[in-house]
């Protein structure tokens, strides 16, 4: 038991006499070694006693209770066995360095059960010395304040801390800044508060509900956190607001590669579920010292009115508080704005590209592909730009003047006796934009010359569609106005197979790469035969694209593939060479080899 090495070791012994029993002098010792077993059996704080050389002696009920260890496995252990790993050496270095010199410690250590959970413990230790100073036990004394621990964290949590994305919150953040602000008084140095806000996040909330959009805003904090130095702050203010405490800065310049990096992360595309999200960021940058003597809150409402003023300036820019005029552009910037000037001045055109039928060489449609004229950089193909605007605002504005401009030309190609379909591209942005149906009926309605079937969208078969069951209804709204769908490079997404039979689109278009390499690639022609068997099992209409010969138009017709696309029949040529290609095409014999390497005339 816990009292009898103790309580013997303390006595100097254990005479004779205390075995004793009736004698006048042993009944109050006997009397306090039985409160001292009860003490120890019963109490509610866990008890251990250890020899000197801290091997475990006796446990009481509550430690094995507390710990999960009994009594047996226990002893002759080390208290060691409980270590969580939660503290560092120095730790246990200070706890002996007092346990030695003032024979007694106390504290909270965080320790682990037999189960492996880790507990928290209010712990005291007493050394218990002989009459000459020798130690003999080590007595430990705990209670579990776990429950307690948790609760007080989660208080400090919620006070110090953003819920959505687990950075600091106003509060905590204004503590750090003052704490900033003091270190660059006595050292000579400044800081820099960065306030950033999303540019026109609530279109995010509006279309994808305010569950992505926390979810997003949850990515972008602990990507700003990556970006930033250890020895700098970031927090979240509320809504799309972050502030970062840029710390020990030499001068104002110092803090500019870091701002702009900040712009770069925001501007990188974030990943939420099947969304793919590309940002923008509005920054206001406040310098201490930088003229008066302000605090923290003060140094924060100027950073803020600073990112007001990057707003007013057009966005995806910062400002420094103070000092507008420097506003400045990081090269996504002028990149996005070369776009919208684009838009604009009319540097976009469309190019065409002839679909056929490989059977009797007849015009069956047209492609149509954008190219921007730019007034540096020449005619640019749509890879060099197109994928830089994914999920910004500009691709939506994109999408509609194609739209509009293939309307356009399909009425002028009628003017000149043309009657050609074409097919336009259509990102899910647009596809999956509420009244995107009347808004294209409304279009339809200001173009006269329009007769269904002459307008074709094709969406990409690798194009992430977040409700189906919609995307479905939508596809077949715009069947009942006219215009028929398309799966554009099919075969090369995840999800081939649900999309076929979910959505009502009428024509497949094969992927080029599939096409191109099927004569020297046996698993590229087996896709090709699969797609093909596909098609014919759901009864749609499909077309090869990558048509780059002759032997491939005569492979394709022979596995009964008859729409064909690709530079073999033509590249895609401005609006206006379209009738002097018709007039020039003919389809060569397929029934016979040939040494031409081309189909037709181009």
């Amino acid at each position: 038991m816990f009292a009898s090495p103790i309580l013997t070791d303390a006595a100097g012994g254990a005479g004779p006499a205390r075995a004793e029993a009736g004698s006048r002098h042993d009944a109050p010792a006997e009397h306090l070694l039985r409160l001292a077993e009860s003490m120890f059996a019963h109490s509610g704080e866990g008890i251990i006693v250890t020899a000197a050389d801290t091997r475990i002696i006796d446990v009481n009920p509550a430690f094995e209770a507390i710990t999960g260890y009994s009594r047996a496995e226990a002893c002759g252990r080390t208290p060691a066995m409980l270590n969580s790993g939660r503290q560092p050496p120095a730790f246990y270095a200070a706890m002996w360095a007092a346990l030695l010199s003032d024979g007694f410690w106390q504290g909270d250590v965080w320790n682990r059960r037999r189960s492996g959970e880790p507990y928290v413990e209010r712990l005291t230790i007493v050394r218990m010395d002989d009459a000459h100073g020798a130690t003999l036990n080590y007595l430990g004394i705990f209670s579990d304040i776990t429950t307690q621990t948790l609760q007080a964290e989660h208080l400090e949590r919620i006070a110090h801390y953003d819920p959505l994305s687990g950075l600091p919150n106003r509060c905590l953040l204004t503590a750090r800044l003052q704490h900033s602000m003091a270190q660059a008084r006595r050292r000579g140095t400044s800081v820099a508060v960065v306030c950033l806000d999303c540019d026109d996040f609530r279109s995010v909330n509006d279309r994808h509900g305010h569950g992505v959009g926390d979810e997003l805003l949850v990515a972008l904090g602990a990507r700003l956190k990556d970006t930033i130095r250890d020895c700098d702050t970031i927090g979240r203010l509320g809504g799309d607001e972050f502030f970062v405490v840029i710390d020990d800065l030499r001068d104002v310049s110092a803090c500019l590669p870091l701002v702009r990096r900040l712009l770069d992360a925001v501007a990188e595309p974030l990943l939420v579920g099947p969304h793919r999200f590309r940002l923008t960021g509005s920054m206001g940058i406040a310098l201490y010292p930088d003229g008066g003597d302000i605090d923290a809150d003060q140094l924060i409402r100027r950073a803020d009115q600073a990112m007001y003023s990057a707003k007013a300036q057009g966005k995806n820019r910062y400002v420094i508080f103070g000092h507008e005029a420097l506003s400045c552009l990081p090269d996504e910037v002028v990149f996005f704005e070369s776009v919208a000037h684009a838009i604009q001045h009319g540097e976009f055109e469309l190019y065409y590209q002839p679909i056929v039928h490989l059977r009797t060489g007849e015009l069956n449609s047209v492609e149509a592909l954008i190219r921007w004229r730019h007034p540096r950089r020449g005619l640019l193909v749509p890879g060099e730009f197109l994928p830089r605007l994914e999920g910004h605002p500009l691709s939506a504005s994109i999408d509609a003047w194609v739209l509009d401009e293939a309307l356009r030309q399909h009425g002028r190609w009628l003017a000149e006796g043309i009657d050609v379909a074409i097919s336009v591209n259509i990102g899910s942005e647009q596809l999956q934009q509420p009244g995107f149906v009347e808004r294209l009926k409304a279009l339809l309605e200001d173009t006269p010359s329009f007769k269904p079937g002459r307008l074709k969208f094709e969406v990409l078969e690798t194009t992430a569609l977040d409700d189906l069951a919609r995307v479905s209804r939508t596809i077949e709204e715009c069947g009942k106005l006219g215009v028929p769908f398309a799966l554009d490079d099919f075969g090369t997404g995840y999800s081939s197979l649900m999309y076929l039979k979910q959505l009502p689109a009428r024509r497949i278009k094969v992927d080029q790469g599939f096409v191109r390499d099927m004569l020297v690639d046996p698993e590229d022609l087996a896709i090709l035969e699969a797609v093909l068997g596909m098609g014919a099992a759901f009864k749609r209409e499909v077309v090869a694209e990558g048509v780059e010969t002759l032997e491939h138009a005569r492979m394709l017709v022979q596995m009964g593939c008859v729409l064909g696309q690709g530079y073999g029949i033509a590249r895609p040529m401005p609006a206006g060479q379209l009738r002097q290609w018709s007039a020039q095409w003919t389809l060569p014999d397929l029934s016979a080899p040939s040494p031409e390497t081309h189909c037709g005339g181009q």
